[in-house]
Protein backbone atom coordinates (compact mmCIF):
# COMPACT_ATOMS: atom_id res chain seq x y z
CA UNK A 1 0.00 0.00 0.00
CA UNK A 2 1.68 3.06 -1.19
CA UNK A 3 2.13 5.95 1.65
CA UNK A 4 0.42 9.60 0.41
CA UNK A 5 2.30 11.91 -1.28
CA UNK A 6 4.13 14.58 0.63
CA UNK A 7 1.65 17.29 -1.28
CA UNK A 8 -1.12 15.40 0.76
CA UNK A 9 0.57 15.69 4.11
CA UNK A 10 -1.59 18.43 6.41
CA UNK A 11 0.67 21.68 6.92
CA UNK A 12 2.45 21.49 10.42
CA UNK A 13 5.33 23.87 10.97
CA UNK A 14 8.33 21.69 10.70
CA UNK A 15 11.34 22.48 13.30
CA UNK A 16 14.61 23.89 12.92
CA UNK A 17 17.16 22.98 16.44
CA UNK A 18 20.18 23.18 17.29
CA UNK A 19 21.38 20.18 18.76
CA UNK A 20 20.65 21.40 22.28
CA UNK A 21 17.15 22.42 21.70
CA UNK A 22 16.63 18.77 20.49
CA UNK A 23 18.38 17.27 23.29
CA UNK A 24 16.17 19.24 25.77
CA UNK A 25 13.07 18.88 24.07
CA UNK A 26 13.46 14.54 24.50
CA UNK A 27 15.32 14.99 27.93
CA UNK A 28 12.10 17.27 29.06
CA UNK A 29 9.54 14.08 27.29
CA UNK A 30 11.28 11.03 28.42
CA UNK A 31 11.46 12.43 32.20
CA UNK A 32 7.82 13.55 32.43
CA UNK A 33 7.13 9.86 30.98
CA UNK A 34 9.17 7.35 33.37
CA UNK A 35 8.50 9.79 36.28
CA UNK A 36 9.29 8.63 39.24
CA UNK A 37 8.01 5.14 39.82
CA UNK A 38 9.84 2.55 41.94
CA UNK A 39 10.10 -1.16 42.81
CA UNK A 40 11.51 -2.85 45.51
CA UNK A 41 14.09 -5.46 44.98
CA UNK A 42 16.09 -8.11 46.99
CA UNK A 43 19.31 -6.26 47.93
CA UNK A 44 21.25 -8.80 46.03
CA UNK A 45 18.95 -8.75 42.69
CA UNK A 46 19.26 -4.25 42.81
CA UNK A 47 23.22 -4.26 41.48
CA UNK A 48 23.06 -2.03 38.23
CA UNK A 49 20.23 0.10 39.42
CA UNK A 50 19.55 3.41 40.53
CA UNK A 51 18.54 4.10 44.34
CA UNK A 52 15.00 5.49 44.24
CA UNK A 53 15.28 7.18 47.30
CA UNK A 54 18.54 8.64 50.35
CA UNK A 55 19.30 5.07 52.04
CA UNK A 56 19.44 6.19 55.91
CA UNK A 57 21.70 3.95 57.83
CA UNK A 58 19.40 2.02 60.16
CA UNK A 59 22.59 1.13 62.65
CA UNK A 60 26.03 1.95 63.08
CA UNK A 61 28.78 0.23 60.92
CA UNK A 62 30.51 -1.20 62.77
CA UNK A 63 28.16 -1.90 65.38
CA UNK A 64 31.11 -2.39 68.02
CA UNK A 65 34.16 -1.44 68.58
CA UNK A 66 36.28 -4.70 67.57
CA UNK A 67 39.70 -5.94 66.61
CA UNK A 68 41.58 -4.86 63.27
CA UNK A 69 44.24 -7.99 63.93
CA UNK A 70 44.59 -11.47 65.37
CA UNK A 71 46.47 -10.59 68.12
CA UNK A 72 45.81 -9.08 72.51
CA UNK A 73 43.91 -6.73 73.60
CA UNK A 74 45.59 -4.55 76.30
CA UNK A 75 45.55 -1.51 78.25
CA UNK A 76 48.17 0.81 76.76
CA UNK A 77 49.32 1.79 80.14
CA UNK A 78 50.21 -1.80 81.01
CA UNK A 79 52.69 -2.51 77.91
CA UNK A 80 54.07 1.14 77.80
CA UNK A 81 57.40 -0.51 79.39
CA UNK A 82 57.53 -3.53 76.62
CA UNK A 83 59.15 -5.57 76.49
CA UNK A 84 56.91 -7.06 79.73
CA UNK A 85 55.24 -10.25 79.96
CA UNK A 86 51.40 -10.54 81.00
CA UNK A 87 48.79 -13.31 82.04
CA UNK A 88 46.35 -14.29 79.47
CA UNK A 89 42.76 -13.63 81.33
CA UNK A 90 40.54 -15.32 78.08
CA UNK A 91 40.35 -15.55 74.54
CA UNK A 92 37.53 -13.69 72.53
CA UNK A 93 36.84 -14.98 69.02
CA UNK A 94 34.50 -13.48 65.93
CA UNK A 95 30.88 -13.33 66.72
CA UNK A 96 31.68 -14.14 70.63
CA UNK A 97 28.75 -12.01 72.17
CA UNK A 98 29.52 -12.26 75.54
CA UNK A 99 30.21 -9.50 77.71
CA UNK A 100 34.16 -9.18 78.93
CA UNK A 101 36.11 -7.17 81.09
CA UNK A 102 40.18 -6.96 80.60
CA UNK A 103 41.67 -6.84 84.42
CA UNK A 104 44.31 -4.50 84.87
CA UNK A 105 47.52 -6.36 84.42
CA UNK A 106 46.50 -8.98 81.95
CA UNK A 107 46.10 -8.98 78.39
CA UNK A 108 43.20 -10.88 75.98
CA UNK A 109 43.74 -13.03 73.48
CA UNK A 110 41.81 -11.37 70.66
CA UNK A 111 41.20 -12.37 66.96
CA UNK A 112 39.75 -10.15 63.53
CA UNK A 113 36.42 -8.70 64.21
CA UNK A 114 36.38 -10.27 67.63
CA UNK A 115 34.31 -7.18 70.24
CA UNK A 116 36.48 -5.39 72.53
CA UNK A 117 37.22 -6.35 76.21
CA UNK A 118 35.81 -3.98 78.12
CA UNK A 119 38.78 -1.74 79.63
CA UNK A 120 41.05 -2.59 76.95
CA UNK A 121 42.05 0.44 74.78
CA UNK A 122 44.42 -1.30 72.06
CA UNK A 123 45.44 -4.25 69.92
CA UNK A 124 48.95 -5.35 70.10
CA UNK A 125 49.14 -7.83 66.78
CA UNK A 126 50.38 -11.65 67.16
CA UNK A 127 53.60 -11.00 65.65
CA UNK A 128 55.06 -8.19 68.26
CA UNK A 129 54.67 -10.84 70.66
CA UNK A 130 56.48 -14.19 72.17
CA UNK A 131 54.58 -17.33 74.13
CA UNK A 132 55.62 -17.21 77.40
CA UNK A 133 53.92 -20.65 78.93
CA UNK A 134 50.53 -21.76 77.96
CA UNK A 135 48.67 -18.84 80.23
CA UNK A 136 50.86 -15.82 79.37
CA UNK A 137 52.47 -14.02 76.45
CA UNK A 138 55.67 -11.24 76.27
CA UNK A 139 54.15 -8.25 74.63
CA UNK A 140 57.46 -6.81 72.27
CA UNK A 141 56.15 -3.56 71.84
CA UNK A 142 54.32 -0.83 73.24
CA UNK A 143 51.26 0.32 71.62
CA UNK A 144 49.24 3.49 72.07
CA UNK A 145 45.40 3.59 72.76
CA UNK A 146 43.43 2.92 69.82
CA UNK A 147 46.31 1.05 68.07
CA UNK A 148 44.30 -1.62 65.58
CA UNK A 149 41.09 -0.96 67.03
CA UNK A 150 38.04 -0.47 64.79
CA UNK A 151 35.50 2.12 66.18
CA UNK A 152 31.78 2.01 66.47
CA UNK A 153 30.55 3.66 63.66
CA UNK A 154 33.77 4.53 61.83
CA UNK A 155 32.46 3.60 58.52
CA UNK A 156 28.56 4.55 59.13
CA UNK A 157 26.86 5.90 61.53
CA UNK A 158 23.26 5.35 62.17
CA UNK A 159 20.66 8.05 60.56
CA UNK A 160 23.66 8.75 57.97
CA UNK A 161 22.91 9.18 54.29
CA UNK A 162 24.75 5.98 53.49
CA UNK A 163 23.84 6.89 49.20
CA UNK A 164 21.68 9.52 47.68
CA UNK A 165 18.84 9.02 45.42
CA UNK A 166 19.78 8.25 42.24
CA UNK A 167 22.98 6.69 43.02
CA UNK A 168 24.45 3.59 40.84
CA UNK A 169 24.16 0.12 42.76
CA UNK A 170 27.76 -1.28 42.13
CA UNK A 171 29.08 -4.46 43.86
CA UNK A 172 30.64 -2.01 46.32
CA UNK A 173 27.37 -0.07 47.32
CA UNK A 174 25.45 -3.79 47.50
CA UNK A 175 27.82 -4.82 50.07
CA UNK A 176 27.87 -1.43 52.10
CA UNK A 177 23.88 -2.54 52.21
CA UNK A 178 23.92 -5.39 52.80
CA UNK A 179 26.17 -5.05 55.61
CA UNK A 180 23.58 -2.83 56.82
CA UNK A 181 20.99 -5.84 57.48
CA UNK A 182 18.72 -4.16 54.77
CA UNK A 183 16.92 -7.22 52.62
CA UNK A 184 15.06 -5.08 50.68
CA UNK A 185 15.56 -1.74 48.88
CA UNK A 186 13.44 1.00 46.81
CA UNK A 187 15.35 1.52 42.93
CA UNK A 188 14.06 3.32 40.11
CA UNK A 189 11.80 1.59 37.62
CA UNK A 190 13.39 0.40 34.66
CA UNK A 191 12.08 2.91 31.75
CA UNK A 192 10.32 0.40 29.27
CA UNK A 193 11.14 1.16 25.93
CA UNK A 194 9.70 -0.02 22.44
CA UNK A 195 12.15 -0.29 19.22
CA UNK A 196 10.18 -0.38 15.70
CA UNK A 197 12.36 -0.03 12.89
CA UNK A 198 10.64 1.15 9.47
CA UNK A 199 10.74 0.83 6.04
CA UNK A 200 9.85 -1.38 3.03
CA UNK A 201 13.31 -2.23 2.22
CA UNK A 202 13.77 -4.13 5.30
CA UNK A 203 14.07 -8.28 5.20
CA UNK A 204 14.47 -10.16 8.43
CA UNK A 205 17.63 -11.33 9.60
CA UNK A 206 18.04 -15.14 8.81
CA UNK A 207 16.13 -15.25 5.76
CA UNK A 208 16.97 -14.61 2.19
CA UNK A 209 18.06 -11.12 1.37
CA UNK A 210 16.19 -9.79 -2.13
CA UNK A 211 17.67 -7.85 -4.32
CA UNK A 212 17.15 -4.18 -3.21
CA UNK A 213 16.47 -5.24 0.29
CA UNK A 214 18.78 -4.98 3.28
CA UNK A 215 18.91 -6.79 6.66
CA UNK A 216 17.51 -5.11 9.68
CA UNK A 217 20.11 -3.64 11.79
CA UNK A 218 18.65 -0.62 13.60
CA UNK A 219 16.32 -2.58 15.83
CA UNK A 220 18.61 -5.23 17.00
CA UNK A 221 21.50 -2.45 17.54
CA UNK A 222 18.51 0.49 18.90
CA UNK A 223 17.28 -2.80 21.97
CA UNK A 224 20.67 -3.42 22.13
CA UNK A 225 21.92 0.54 23.19
CA UNK A 226 18.66 1.23 25.42
CA UNK A 227 19.68 -2.16 27.41
CA UNK A 228 23.27 -1.03 27.84
CA UNK A 229 22.46 2.30 29.09
CA UNK A 230 19.80 0.80 31.93
CA UNK A 231 16.30 0.53 30.10
CA UNK A 232 13.88 -2.47 29.55
CA UNK A 233 13.45 -3.54 26.59
CA UNK A 234 9.27 -4.27 25.70
CA UNK A 235 9.25 -4.72 22.08
CA UNK A 236 11.19 -4.90 18.97
CA UNK A 237 9.91 -5.37 15.69
CA UNK A 238 10.41 -3.59 12.31
CA UNK A 239 7.26 -2.53 9.83
CA UNK A 240 6.94 -1.54 5.95
CA UNK A 241 5.88 1.80 4.68
CA UNK A 242 1.85 1.06 5.45
CA UNK A 243 0.61 3.48 7.59
CA UNK A 244 -1.75 0.40 8.77
CA UNK A 245 0.80 -1.56 9.60
CA UNK A 246 2.93 0.98 11.35
CA UNK A 247 -0.01 2.41 13.28
CA UNK A 248 -0.99 -0.90 14.76
CA UNK A 249 2.95 -1.58 16.05
CA UNK A 250 2.65 1.79 17.41
CA UNK A 251 -0.47 1.25 19.36
CA UNK A 252 0.43 -2.00 21.04
CA UNK A 253 3.95 -0.35 21.58
CA UNK A 254 2.30 2.16 23.61
CA UNK A 255 0.07 -0.15 25.39
CA UNK A 256 3.54 -1.89 26.34
CA UNK A 257 6.19 1.14 26.72
CA UNK A 258 6.97 4.28 28.56
CA UNK A 259 8.84 5.45 25.68
CA UNK A 260 9.12 4.39 21.53
CA UNK A 261 11.59 4.65 19.83
CA UNK A 262 11.70 4.39 16.11
CA UNK A 263 13.90 4.50 13.27
CA UNK A 264 13.21 5.87 9.59
CA UNK A 265 10.17 7.42 8.05
CA UNK A 266 10.91 10.65 9.29
CA UNK A 267 12.66 12.82 6.12
CA UNK A 268 10.39 14.89 3.43
CA UNK A 269 10.39 12.17 0.72
CA UNK A 270 6.84 10.81 -0.05
CA UNK A 271 7.14 6.97 1.96
CA UNK A 272 7.91 8.47 5.21
CA UNK A 273 5.41 6.23 7.40
CA UNK A 274 6.40 7.57 10.51
CA UNK A 275 6.09 11.53 9.71
CA UNK A 276 2.28 10.53 7.43
CA UNK A 277 1.02 8.54 10.89
CA UNK A 278 2.17 10.99 13.46
CA UNK A 279 2.28 14.78 11.91
CA UNK A 280 -1.42 14.47 11.51
CA UNK A 281 -1.64 13.40 15.51
CA UNK A 282 0.40 15.86 16.50
CA UNK A 283 3.98 15.05 15.85
CA UNK A 284 6.54 17.45 15.31
CA UNK A 285 8.89 16.62 12.44
CA UNK A 286 12.41 18.62 11.12
CA UNK A 287 15.74 19.45 11.04
CA UNK A 288 18.07 19.14 13.99
CA UNK A 289 21.76 21.25 12.57
CA UNK A 290 23.62 18.05 13.06
CA UNK A 291 25.33 15.72 10.73
CA UNK A 292 24.64 12.91 10.57
CA UNK A 293 21.57 12.70 11.90
CA UNK A 294 19.44 15.85 10.81
CA UNK A 295 15.64 14.99 10.43
CA UNK A 296 14.61 14.32 13.85
CA UNK A 297 10.72 13.36 14.86
CA UNK A 298 9.00 13.72 18.72
CA UNK A 299 5.46 12.92 19.25
CA UNK A 300 3.03 11.68 21.58
CA UNK A 301 1.18 8.67 21.08
CA UNK A 302 -1.54 7.66 23.95
CA UNK A 303 0.70 9.77 26.11
CA UNK A 304 3.81 7.46 25.21
CA UNK A 305 6.42 9.81 23.77
CA UNK A 306 7.47 8.91 20.71
CA UNK A 307 11.15 9.72 19.69
CA UNK A 308 11.98 9.18 16.04
CA UNK A 309 15.75 8.66 14.17
CA UNK A 310 17.08 8.77 11.25
CA UNK A 311 16.32 5.55 9.04
CA UNK A 312 20.10 5.25 8.20
CA UNK A 313 22.31 2.73 10.76
CA UNK A 314 24.80 5.40 11.60
CA UNK A 315 22.14 8.47 11.84
CA UNK A 316 20.38 6.06 14.05
CA UNK A 317 22.75 5.23 16.35
CA UNK A 318 24.32 8.84 16.45
CA UNK A 319 21.71 10.43 17.13
CA UNK A 320 20.18 7.59 19.77
CA UNK A 321 23.71 8.98 21.40
CA UNK A 322 23.39 12.13 21.23
CA UNK A 323 19.79 12.49 22.86
CA UNK A 324 18.45 9.24 24.19
CA UNK A 325 21.28 7.66 25.87
CA UNK A 326 22.05 11.18 28.38
CA UNK A 327 18.77 10.58 29.76
CA UNK A 328 19.07 6.98 30.56
CA UNK A 329 22.10 6.65 32.01
CA UNK A 330 21.18 9.94 34.24
CA UNK A 331 18.02 7.52 35.16
CA UNK A 332 19.66 4.74 35.49
CA UNK A 333 22.41 6.24 38.00
CA UNK A 334 24.95 5.82 35.67
CA UNK A 335 28.12 7.95 34.77
CA UNK A 336 27.75 9.91 31.86
CA UNK A 337 29.22 8.83 28.44
CA UNK A 338 33.15 10.18 29.17
CA UNK A 339 33.56 13.48 27.21
CA UNK A 340 36.95 14.38 26.69
CA UNK A 341 39.77 15.72 24.42
CA UNK A 342 42.27 14.53 21.89
CA UNK A 343 44.44 15.96 19.08
CA UNK A 344 43.38 15.61 15.29
CA UNK A 345 45.46 13.24 13.70
CA UNK A 346 45.19 14.74 10.35
CA UNK A 347 42.85 17.95 8.75
CA UNK A 348 39.20 17.17 9.03
CA UNK A 349 36.96 19.75 7.21
CA UNK A 350 33.26 20.08 8.21
CA UNK A 351 30.13 21.63 6.92
CA UNK A 352 29.06 25.45 8.25
CA UNK A 353 25.88 25.57 10.71
CA UNK A 354 26.30 21.34 11.23
CA UNK A 355 27.40 19.92 14.46
CA UNK A 356 29.44 17.38 13.07
CA UNK A 357 29.28 13.81 14.85
CA UNK A 358 32.53 12.13 12.89
CA UNK A 359 33.53 8.52 13.77
CA UNK A 360 36.88 7.90 14.98
CA UNK A 361 39.86 5.98 17.12
CA UNK A 362 41.62 7.46 19.77
CA UNK A 363 44.78 6.24 21.14
CA UNK A 364 47.73 8.07 22.57
CA UNK A 365 45.49 10.99 22.54
CA UNK A 366 45.26 11.08 19.27
CA UNK A 367 41.92 10.67 17.44
CA UNK A 368 41.78 9.66 13.66
CA UNK A 369 38.44 9.31 11.69
CA UNK A 370 38.02 6.15 10.43
CA UNK A 371 35.74 5.63 7.39
CA UNK A 372 33.84 8.31 5.30
CA UNK A 373 31.01 10.20 5.47
CA UNK A 374 28.10 7.75 4.55
CA UNK A 375 25.44 7.35 7.37
CA UNK A 376 25.39 3.94 5.66
CA UNK A 377 29.18 2.75 6.61
CA UNK A 378 28.00 0.96 10.11
CA UNK A 379 30.85 -1.61 9.89
CA UNK A 380 32.90 1.41 10.23
CA UNK A 381 31.18 3.12 12.76
CA UNK A 382 31.76 -0.73 14.59
CA UNK A 383 35.28 0.17 14.63
CA UNK A 384 35.30 3.44 15.93
CA UNK A 385 35.27 4.08 19.82
CA UNK A 386 34.83 7.86 19.82
CA UNK A 387 32.54 10.23 18.25
CA UNK A 388 34.76 13.26 17.05
CA UNK A 389 32.40 16.47 17.90
CA UNK A 390 32.88 19.31 16.04
CA UNK A 391 31.08 22.58 16.55
CA UNK A 392 28.47 23.97 14.02
CA UNK A 393 30.77 27.35 13.70
CA UNK A 394 34.04 25.61 12.75
CA UNK A 395 34.73 24.73 9.61
CA UNK A 396 38.50 22.95 9.36
CA UNK A 397 40.43 21.15 11.64
CA UNK A 398 44.02 21.11 11.65
CA UNK A 399 46.35 18.00 12.17
CA UNK A 400 47.39 18.72 15.95
CA UNK A 401 44.31 20.70 17.25
CA UNK A 402 42.11 19.86 19.76
CA UNK A 403 38.41 18.46 19.19
CA UNK A 404 35.84 16.85 21.78
CA UNK A 405 35.51 13.18 21.56
CA UNK A 406 32.62 11.45 23.25
CA UNK A 407 33.64 7.72 24.25
CA UNK A 408 30.91 5.04 22.44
Amino acid sequence: MEGPPASARPVAEPFARSVEQHAGAVREAILAAVGSGSEDLDVADAVGRALAVDLIAPIDLPGFDNSQMDGFAVRSVDVRAAPVTLPVHTTIAAGDGRPTRLPEGSVTRIMTGAPLPEGADAIVPVEDTTPAGPDAVTIGTAAGPGSFIRRRGEDIRLDEVVLGAGGHLNPARIGAIAALGLTTIPVRRRPRVAVIATGDELAPRGGPLPFGHVYDSNAPMLAAALRTDGAEVTLVDRSDDRPDRFLHLLTAAAAAADLIVTSGGVSMGDFEVVRDVLEPRGGRFGKVAMQPGGPQGLSIVDDTPVISLPGNPVSSLVSYAVFIAPVLRELAGRPATPRTTAAAGRDISSIAGRRQFLRGRVADGVVEPVGGPGSHLLATMASANVLIDIPADVVAVAKGDKVRVWAI
